[in-house]
């Protein structure tokens, strides 16, 4: 009889729907991960059976690759589109294309004949809003129009982006990294990575980067990638009914994200390990590594930007960094850290004015106002008229023969003979005093602007724009440094590494500098910061300077507080994360924090023999835990096992239906062996002994909190039990 009732067990249908967690709910890492190991384990077995089975097997394996070619290839691709289309509408702003109107302003010129070299940027195929308009494309009027179409522009723009998050797809909305931070701790918040996520989320990005505002698409690529990842992951059952393995597959995507980004494939990888993910064992390292590498390269094939190049600023500088330059670099490490440490406070302090005052009432009218202002002051400064990623590429420029922009005017020497390619550092001309002076209009207008930006309801990222403020404060403090050199360059700190007439300073190089600071500030990256920085620009020979400001800024940021602002805003938020950077300092016992305290109500338990049907029932109607503790009895407490919640539900309600004879007096049972059946008039007693985890995770009443704090971290546990002699 015994075996009998043990193998119907066994044969038994698992319960539909228990796998599945409420939305805003923890997993269980160690849970998903023993069914991952149950689910491989039975595989195996089947697939000695027969030929199919074997193939059904291999192909299981292969699945997990399979996902991260996909993600690789629709990242890719949606990156590549946004460029374009960003491109595109960016120049809207300014003017059209009269040859074809889908051109953005550099394509225009490309296909023109009548380019000449020194004007590239000018071409008749090319006209101005007012030129088209009006005829004229100098003069006040003209201006004045240019202006007015400019805002415009920008304001239908940024009310598209907002109005579509508010009707579509409201989660669109931000950066997406700490929620994704979040979800990849083990949080579940349904909807977050849906298909309407990502089509909104895709659409608004243009449409918000586009506008002007002082934002960047790299952090939402994050988060469009992860919602491509866990669009795959509802194709293949292995992840879509395994929480744990979904995660695994969501850090692959991370990395995608960052890779088409930055156009670094390695600076994802590591990214992913060291910014958004929790759980990342060496398995997710070379599959967030193929991912990574399938979405550049995907991206390579789409070519946005026309020049076969990945990398959105290259660089080639080709003069060597002296020993006494580690000077404003450190300073510009100290300028990151503090920029940092201001811009967390000031955008959190506005965050939070935004959750508990009437502004968070009026989302479109708060981005309409923001967008207004910013174009106001953005059009005058021709530095922060054009789109940000092109000011940083300009700030990083170095002074060639044949650049034509405004930092570049400097005093020629025209008796020099010289090869071209090496300019020796000359005196600044006037343009180069102006354009200071216009640079450090733009370097307070952006420091001032990013803090009301971020966290707008609009799809809004946070490298370009911290990268820009630092690219700003860079340059300039290089053209000082520069001049410097060049007027004094008999001091002894200039003397030994700077000959009259050669070119010593190279301040494209310490915008580059000044770019992975404030970022660092602001993100406390390090390691992938570093690697970001040398594979977008190139730079290889310039990784100590760049890790002496990423080192620099993150000391200093922290002096002033631990988190960056991902996990401030997961604190904003209250999301649940246990920071593995977090130290636990409080000196208590796993008895003073556990629950119930003293005072409160006697723990919510089930008995192994002796509840029935209608006190379960009572009992999950009553309280809202997520699982209770079967004991032996009421008066001798000792622990049986874990029982979820969700599973009793379904358990109950499945039995109510199918099984003859289960009513409310129903004895419910846990144990092995059938109680006894007194009387043949007893209903029929309910057996959950399958649905009973038996080894839960327990510790004893006098555990140190900080190992129990530990315990939860490492495991990823969703409860752990306390006892005292069992």
């Amino acid at each position: 009889h015994d075996m009998n009732g043990n193998l119907m067990d066994f044969l038994d249908e698992p319960f539909p729907d228990v796998s599945t967690y409420e939305d805003f709910h923890t997993i269980d890492w160690l849970r998903e991960k023993s069914r991952d190991t149950d689910r491989h384990r039975k595989i195996t077995t089947k697939s000695k059976e027969s030929y199919w089975e074997l193939i059904k097997s291999l192909l299981d394996a292969w699945s997990g690759w399979v996902v991260m070619l996909l993600i690789g290839m629709l990242t890719g691709t949606l990156a590549g589109v946004i460029d374009l289309a960003v491109d595109w509408m960016t120049d809207l702003k300014e003017g059209v294309c009269l040859s074809a109107f889908y051109y953005s302003h550099e394509q225009c010129c490309w296909t023109s004949n009548e380019t000449t070299f020194d004007d590239r940027d000018k071409c008749p195929q090319w006209q101005k809003w007012a030129e088209l308009m009006t005829g004229h494309s100098e003069g006040a009027g003209a201006y004045v129009l240019n202006y007015f179409l400019y805002v415009l522009w920008a304001l239908l723009f940024s009310f598209l982006a907002v109005s579509l998050v508010r009707v579509f797809a409201p989660y669109a909305c931000g950066s997406g990294i700490p929620e994704i931070k979040t979800i990849l701790s083990g949080f579940i918040i349904r909807g977050y990575l849906g298909k309407w996520t990502l089509l909104i989320k895709t659409v608004t990005l243009v449409l918000a980067v586009s506008s002007g505002l002082s934002l960047g698409k790299e952090g939402p690529l994050v988060h469009v990638a992860c919602c491509c990842g866990n669009l795959f992951c509802s194709l293949f059952s292995k992840y879509s009914k395994n929480e744990g393995k979904r995660r695994e597959v969501l850090s692959a995507a991370a990395a995608a994200g960052v890779s088409v980004a930055f156009g670094a494939p390695i600076g994802g990888v590591l990214f992913s390990l060291e910014e958004v993910s929790y759980y990342f064992p060496l398995k997710t390292l070379w599959r967030s590594f193929f991912a990574a590498l399938v979405a550049a390269f995907t991206l390579r094939a789409i070519n946005p930007f026309g020049n076969s190049r990945l990398v959105l600023f290259y660089v080639e500088y080709h003069t060597p960094w002296y020993m006494a330059e580690l000077v404003p670099f450190i300073l510009l490490g100290v300028f990151g850290g503090l920029w940092g440490t201001l811009f967390i406070r000031g955008n959190i302090a506005w965050c939070r004015r935004r959750k508990t005052t009437l502004l968070g009432k009026y989302p479109v009218l708060e981005v309409i106002v923001i967008t207004g202002i910013t174009a106001v002051l953005a059009f005058p400064n021709p530095y922060t008229r054009r789109s940000t990623s092109e000011l940083i590429s300009e700030l990083f420029n170095d002074c060639g023969a044949l650049e034509s922009s405004q930092l570049c005017d400097y005093v020629n020497n025209p008796n020099m003979s010289r090869p071209v390619d090496d300019i020796p550092d000359r005196p600044a001309g006037p343009g180069v005093y102006s354009a200071l002076w216009q640079l450090a209009l733009a370097l307070i207008f952006k420091i001032v602007i990013t803090i009301f930006t971020f966290g707008m309801k609009i799809p809004s990222g946070l490298f370009i724009p911290s990268m820009a403020v630092g690219a700003i404060a860079g340059r300039i403090v290089g053209i000082a440094v520069e001049q410097m050199a060049y007027h004094h360059h008999d001091w002894i700190i200039f003397k030994n590494w700077c000959r009259p007439g050669a070119d010593c300073v190279t301040p494209g190089l310490y915008a580059m500098v000044g770019a992975a600071a404030c970022l660092g500030g602001v993100t406390r990256m390090t390691v992938s910061l570093v690697v970001i920085m040398f594979e977008l620009t190139g730079g290889l020979e310039y990784i100590v300077p760049l890790m002496a400001a990423a080192v620099t800024s993150k000391w200093v940021a922290d002096a002033f507080g631990k988190e960056g602002i991902y996990e401030s805003h997961i604190q904003l938020n209250g999301y649940p994360y246990l920071d593995v950077r977090d130290e636990f300092t409080h000196r208590t016992l796993a008895t003073d924090v556990m629950r119930p305290r003293r005072s409160e109500p006697p723990l919510a338990v089930l008995t192994q023999d002796s509840t029935t049907v209608e006190d379960v029932e009572t009992l999950i109607k009553d309280t809202d835990y997520n699982g209770f503790p079967v004991v032996v009895s009421r008066e001798s407490e000792r622990l049986i096992g874990f029982v979820q919640r969700r599973e009793l539900t379904v358990a109950i309600k499945t039995a109510r239906q199918k099984q003859d004879g289960v009513v409310s007096s129903s004895v419910v049972y846990f144990t092995e062996d059938n109680p006894q059946v007194a009387e043949a008039c007893d209903p029929q007693p309910l057996k959950l002994r399958r649905i009973l985890n038996l080894s839960p995770f327990t510790v004893t009443d006098h555990t140190p909190m900080e190992t129990v704090v530990d315990i939860f971290r490492k495991l990823g546990l969703r409860q752990c039990l306390v006892t005292r002699s069992g």
